[in-house]
């Protein structure tokens, strides 16, 4: 399986990368700067790194990466600083997701590819009713109104919900939330739920990035799990944390 992967360089892209080499299968990623990618992943034989700004490439140069692809990872954020937040692109992970599926249309093998969306568990699922308090409402309109990524990070989850939908021919996709993230050295048991069982802002749980790397490679290479969450968000904690009553 050849495998596109987006935000190859981030704190969780390159854990991705290495779970799917590690597997055997073929990874191309999209990088600003090589330089910026870990030796270890660099000179693999079976990685191709395509230097570039994703939204800076023609539909035709990105169909061309996309093609021969079975899946498209995104895991694109906003870099943690002033110019990171609040300067451009404020759509970053939005027009990439638009443009990457658009990508997998284009380049239509006649069977549905599959998306996988890194987002957040700050992030409701339209599909669902996911009940939330008044505070938690007030606070989440604050920072989706001061803080441009997380209105980034819903509208590109919304984008795959309403407008690719349930039942296009040529994208499948999963959103993958997670709650507030930690780096860990190895994956420890994790628990997978369709909506979030705490609240994002006033009892957030924790997830490592290294298991939100194993559930997004399993989502990728596995057709029973895919099955199970596809045209889903499902939310991802680690097990030692639990949901909280």
């Amino acid at each position: 399986m050849t495998v596109l992967v987006v935000g190859a360089t981030g704190a969780t892209g390159r854990l991705l990368v290495e779970r799917l080499l590690s597997q055997g299968h073929r990874v191309r990623s999209i990088v600003r700067s090589v330089d910026r990618v870990p030796e270890a992943t660099r000179s693999h034989p079976r990685i191709t790194h395509i230097e570039a700004n994703l939204l800076d490439l023609s539909d035709a140069q990105l169909a061309a990466h996309v093609e021969g692809c079975s899946a498209i990872a995104c895991l694109l954020g906003h870099r943690l600083s002033f110019q990171g937040i609040f300067g451009p692109p404020r759509r970053l992970v939005t027009d990439a997701t638009r443009r990457l599926c658009g990508a997998l249309k284009k380049t239509s093998s006649g069977e549905p590819r599959r998306y996988v969306l890194m987002n957040t568990a700050g992030n409701r699922n339209g599909d669902l009713e996911e009940p939330i308090s008044f505070a938690q409402q007030c606070v989440v309109g604050l920072i989706r109104a001061a803080v441009p990524p997380h209105a980034d990070n819903e509208d590109a989850a919304e984008f795959l919900r309403v407008e690719i939908g349930q039942a296009d021919a040529d994208v499948e996709w999963a959103a993958v939330r997670p709650d507030s993230l930690v780096d860990e050295d190895t994956v420890t048991e994790y628990e997978i739920y369709p909506s979030p069982t705490r609240s994002a802002v006033f009892n957030p749980g924790t997830t490592s990035r290294i298991n939100v790397a194993s559930f997004m490679a399993a989502l990728i290479t596995d057709s029973d799990l895919w099955q199970e969450w596809k045209g889903r968000m499902p939310v991802i904690y680690n097990k030692a944390i639990g949901p909280s009553n």
